[in-house]
């Protein structure tokens, strides 16, 4: 599987996506990272094991007391691929604007 494909497989999960928004404020501990969901110990490895597998996340220190960061340069190829798409539907937006202004203007300034 490809990068991009594997990084999206991973974020296609809600329990995942919360995991990375952690992250996003700092390294955490897996008793910080396991500690608001309402799942069993094994699910959150597993979800931990499925973002490490994508490339999304690193893991330090001991066996015993991991340390979980992001992995900052996994997540350039999502950002890279919606990037393109969010080009896009902005010059839509800005076209559909201007056509309603001109819209609007043809009809002397009522919609």
């Amino acid at each position: 599987m490809d990068p991009l494909s594997r990084a999206y497989s991973a974020l296609a999960d809600p329990t995942r996506r919360a995991i990375i928004e952690q992250l996003s404020s700092g390294d955490a501990s897996f008793t910080d990272l396991a500690k608001p969901f309402e799942i069993s110990r094994p699910a959150v490895v597993k979800h931990l094991r499925a973002l490490e597998a994508a490339g999304l996340i690193a893991k330090d220190g001991s066996k015993s007391r991991p340390v979980y960061r992001l992995s900052a340069s996994a997540m350039r190829a999502p950002h890279d691929w919606l990037r393109n798409y969010a080009r896009f539907w902005e010059g839509s937006l800005d076209r559909l604007d201007a056509y309603v202004r001109e819209v609007v203007d043809s009809k002397g300034g009522k919609a």
